[in-house]
């Protein structure tokens, strides 16, 4: 296997329904310099440590005149980039001041009070599978239930939340180092027209949400611009919904084919916790980072990664790493010690994965609860484009009815 096109292999379409054999070859040589001057880092301390290095940044301006690596769609929009793509100082404040309304110390029970208008949406997605004996679990459910819960968190009028449904996904691929950019800017100039418009209201009227919060907000970071808020806004839609999209089909389609374990977790429900863990670890929702960029020569694990270089942090392969969790390719909610990287880690920690961890803890007991004799209809599913944010794209299932 040539080592040198592995980033090729990844972002392969053939190979998104098992790309675990691919990072177990680059795991041999934990950083890899491919042919267009990129680096892989594929093991689990050095995937940790470089994630933690302020010699590694996010902004894609620092990358050196003529490197590899691919582009992201983010550039060269009528938007600013949202804080995923900058460093600190300017990470922080735009950071720092969306957490305000969000979580704590500012508004420690911001999700907490979202948990009963999240059950009430996953209990009438349920409902409406009533009468069917089949089920696509991504279309009628893992889909549907975090855009309508980040549209209510945002607060998007509920006549416009099928808008987002149609943006969500195009959005989504300014992560997807596969694609052409064209398609996800015309999305993105489009969607951030839409919540400037929506901003600029909430500045008169802020309503529920916490939009009108943030576009409010006078506090030490100071303010956001309608620009940088409407950036913002697009990062919480992916970091709010694919994330938990991935994860709860992901989840299903791990425990549908672990019937030993589905059976325990339909007894009990405890359960929910370490399994939701456990899937982060073995199916993670993002499988890498692939924008990441040295701002000064780097030697890790025998490699000098040169300032200006591209790196590509792979999550997915480092929490297979042997070297760190024992047989790595069993999926084992007992597992103890669980230190994944499934939400990252660093100063560039998932902003969504609190609201991710709860949905699907949520959404997992009662969907198990509710259908009855689940069966695979395809294994493996169709798997969606992105190698990024890696989940079926649907999921069939047979099912004996719904459970009241």
């Amino acid at each position: 296997m040539a080592l040198g096109t592995m980033s090729a292999q990844i972002t392969d379409f053939s190979n998104r329904a098992d790309p675990y054999p691919l990072y177990a070859a680059l795991r041999k040589s934990p950083v890899t310099r491919q042919d267009d001057g990129s680096y892989l880092v594929s093991t689990y301390y050095e995937v940790r440590s470089l994630a933690n290095d302020p010699r590694l940044s996010n902004d894609l301006r620092n990358r050196a005149p003529g490197a590899g690596g691919p582009a992201v769609a983010e550039e060269d929009t009528n938007l600013p980039p949202s804080f995923l793509f900058h460093d600190p100082p300017e990470h922080d404040r735009l950071r720092n001041t969306t957490m305000r309304p969000f979580g704590p110390p500012h508004s420690p029970r911001f999700l907490h009070d979202m948990r009963d208008d999240i059950a009430r949406i996953i209990t009438d997605l349920l409902d409406a599978l009533d009468g069917k004996d089949e089920v696509d679990v991504v279309e009628d459910f893992a889909y549907p239930l975090p855009v309508t819960a980040i549209c209510r968190i945002l607060g998007v009028p509920r006549e416009d939340e099928p808008r987002f449904h149609g943006w969500a996904d195009i959005v989504a691929s300014v992560l997807d180092p596969s694609q052409g950019k064209e398609k996800v800017q015309d999305a993105r100039r489009e969607l951030g027209a839409y919540l400037s418009d929506l901003i600029e209201a909430k500045r008169r009227h802020p309503g529920s949400g916490i939009l009108g919060p943030l576009a409010q907000e006078t506090g030490p970071n100071g303010s956001m611009s309608t620009a940088e808020l409407a950036s913002t806004s697009m990062l919480l839609l992916i970091a709010g919904h694919e994330t938990t999209v991935n994860l709860i089909s992901n989840a299903t389609l791990t425990l549908l084919r672990h019937p030993d374990i589905l059976k325990r977790f339909q007894t009990e429900p405890g359960l929910v916790v370490p399994l939701v863990e456990e899937v982060l670890r073995y199916e993670p929702p993002v499988q890498f980072i692939p924008f990441t960029v040295a701002l000064s020569d780097i030697d890790i694990a025998g490699t000098t990664i040169p300032k200006g270089a591209q790196v590509w942090l792979l999550l997915a392969s480092a929490n297979r790493d042997p070297k760190r969790f024992e047989d790595p390719d069993r999926f084992d909610p007992d597992r103890e010690d669980n230190q994944h990287l499934g939400f990252y880690t660093g100063i560039h920690y998932c902003f969504g994965a609190p609201l991710a961890r709860m949905e699907a803890q949520l959404a997992l007991p009662h969907l198990f609860r509710r259908i009855k004799n689940p069966r695979l209809m395809a294994d493996p599913p169709p798997y969606r484009a992105n190698p990024v944010l890696r989940g079926p794209r649907h999921l069939p299932v047979a099912i004996d009815g719904l459970a009241a």
